[in-house]
C-alpha cells in the first residue's frame, strides 16, 4: 500500500516542480502531499544552500519564538543530535531522535527545551538528497506514537522526487538575479538578541517578515550559531527574501567588549554569489563546473586545456554535456544562462 502512496506522491510532486513554483510555494504545496499520507503536529522544511549546507529558506508550521531561539541554538550546536548540516556530511537520508541512545537524547536542546515542554515526544528529520547533494530537509514532529517503518519507507522513496523538485525551483529562482536593497550590519547578542543594526537591515527585516513574522531575528540567530561553531569564526549563508531577491549573509565575532557578540553582514548578492549555487542546480560535475568558470572567464579552449592539464577533445566533450545540461547550444547562450549581466566573447564550438 506504502508504495502505491509514495508513486502518488512522487507523481503529484513532480507535477508541482513542472509549474514553475519558487522554492517555498513549492515546499508549501509538498508539504500538503506528504502531511495527507504522514500525520503530524508540526512540519517545517528548511532549503538547505549544497555549498554551505546552511539554511537559506524556511517554510511550514512554526512554534513560538521563544522555542524558536532554541531551535535556531540547537541547529548550529556542537553537541546537538541530528543536525541538518551533519545528516547532509553524511549523506544521511532520515533520522528519528528515538532511536538515539538516551546518553545522546538527553542532551537534545531540540526534544528537551522545544518538544518536550511543548507535548511532542517524536522527532523525524530527512533529507532531500538528489545525486548526493541536499537540497532540503524537513523536520516533523508529532506526540503519541513513533514514526513506523512504513512512514519511513515512504518518505525515503519521495525524497529524490521533492530533491529534484527543489533543485529546480532553486535553478529558476537563481536564474532571475535580480539584486536590489542596501549592505546592512546587525549585532547580535549572546542569548540571540538583536542588539543593533544600521538603518538598511529594516529593509531586509520587512523582506523577510513578508515570508513569515519573525523570520528575519530567526535568520540571525541561525547566522550567529552557526558562527559560534565554525572552526575558522566565520559563518557564510545565502537567502532569498519574498520578493525573490537573494542576499549574502556573512557572521563573525566582535573583538572587545563584555559580551559574546555577533555581526551579521548583509549583501544584495552579484551574479558572481549565485554562480557556485546555479551550477550545481543544473546537476553538473566537478569537472563540468570548472569548465563553466573558465568560459565564463572568457578563456579559449586550448588555455582551459592547458589551465586544467587536460586535452582540449576533453574540454570540448565536457562542454557538449555541459551545453546537454543547461540546455543551451553555444558558449554564449551558456553565459547568458548562467551570468546575464556579464557581456562574453562568444566562440565557436564544433558539434
Amino acid at each position: 500500500m506504502w508504495e502505491e502512496r509514495a508513486y502518488r506522491a512522487r507523481r503529484d510532486i513532480t507535477a508541482l516542480a513542472t509549474q514553475g513554483l519558487g522554492v517555498s510555494d513549492l515546499h508549501a504545496a509538498a508539504i500538503r502531499v506528504i502531511n495527507a499520507r504522514v500525520g503530524t503536529d508540526l512540519a517545517c522544511w528548511a532549503t538547505i544552500d549544497p555549498e554551505t549546507l546552511a539554511i537559506s529558506t524556511m517554510t511550514g508550521a512554526r512554534v513560538a519564538p521563544e522555542y524558536e531561539q532554541w531551535l535556531a541554538h540547537a541547529e548550529y550546536s556542537v553537541d546537538e543530535p541530528h543536525r541538518f548540516a551533519t545528516l547532509a556530511l553524511r549523506k544521511q537520508a532520515k533520522a528519528k531522535l528515538s532511536d538515539l541512545p538516551d546518553r545522546e537524547r538527553s542532551r537534545s536542546t531540540r526534544l528537551n527545551e522545544v518538544w518536550r515542554p511543548l507535548g511532542i515526544s517524536q522527532e523525524l528529520r530527512v533529507l532531500f538528497l538528489t545525486d548526493g547533494v541536499c537540497w532540503g530537509a524537513a523536520g516533523m514532529v508529532r506526540s503519541g506514537r513513533d514514526f513506523n517503518d512504513r512512514e519511513m519507507d515512504f518518505l525515503t522513496a519521495v525524497a529524490p522526487a521533492i530533491a529534484s523538485a527543489t533543485r529546480l525551483a532553486v535553478r529558476s529562482e537563481a536564474r532571475y538575479l535580480s539584486p536590489a536593497g542596501h549592505s546592512a550590519i546587525v549585532v547580535v547578542g549572546s542569548s540571540g538578541e538583536l542588539r543593533a543594526a544600521t538603518p538598511a537591515a529594516q529593509e531586509w527585516q520587512e523582506r523577510l517578515d513578508q515570508i513569515a513574522p519573525g523570520r528575519f531575528i530567526l535568520m540571525m540567530q541561525l547566522m550567529a550559531g552557526g558562527a559560534r561553531t565554525a572552526a575558522s569564526g566565520s559563518f557564510r549563508a545565502r537567502l532569498r527574501d519574498a520578493r525573490g531577491h537573494w542576499a549574502v549573509l556573512e557572521a563573525s565575532p566582535l573583538i572587545g567588549g563584555d559580551e559574546d557578540q555577533i555581526a551579521v553582514t548583509i549583501e544584495p548578492v552579484s551574479g558572481d554569489h549565485l554562480l557556485g549555487l546555479l551550477l550545481m542546480a543544473y546537476g553538473l560535475t566537478a569537472r563540468e563546473r570548472e569548465i563553466c568558470r573558465e568560459v565564463i572567464a572568457g578563456h579559449s579552449t586550448s588555455d582551459i586545456a592547458a589551465r586544467l592539464f587536460i586535452s582540449t577533445n576533453t574540454v570540448q566533450d565536457h562542454l557538449k554535456s555541459v551545453f546537454t545540461k543547461v540546455g543551451v547550444r553555444s558558449r554564449g547562450e551558456l553565459v547568458a544562462r548562467l551570468r546575464p549581466d556579464r557581456s562574453f566573447r562568444t566562440e565557436r564550438i564544433s558539434p
